[in-house]
């Protein structure tokens, strides 16, 4: 798949909920980032899968809208609006890094 193609995957499965779909496009070695600060807040496959299955995939209102993407080279920016976690949306950037189809790294820009 191409970074684009994969990120749209994993966008998709987010939105379906579906935990082993999502996680089927993300790198054994995958790593969240927060920026600025350069946080690492997950590392690993499991990690992620975990704070998913928690985190997010149990609440039943969760969806993401998609604001805007940019892609360039194999890295690809979406940014987003999150719903179901709180009373308001969250709005939020994910710049993705792809290699070899998967991602490989997830660096987070917290909006407001």
């Amino acid at each position: 798949m191409t970074p684009v193609e994969i990120v749209e995957e994993q966008f998709a499965a987010y939105n379906a909920r579906d935990l082993g779909r999502f996680m089927a496009c993300f790198a054994d070695t995958v790593r969240a980032i927060r920026l600025p600060d350069m946080v690492t807040t997950l590392d690993g496959k499991a990690a992620y899968a975990a704070f998913y299955a928690r985190e997010r995939f149990a609440h039943e209102g969760l969806r993401a809208e998609l604001l805007n993407r940019i892609a360039y080279g194999n890295k690809v920016i979406d940014h987003e609006l999150i719903y179901g976690l709180g009373p308001d949306p969250i709005e939020t950037a994910i710049m993705f890094v792809v290699e070899d189809g998967l991602i490989t790294t997830a660096f987070a820009i917290p909006g407001k």
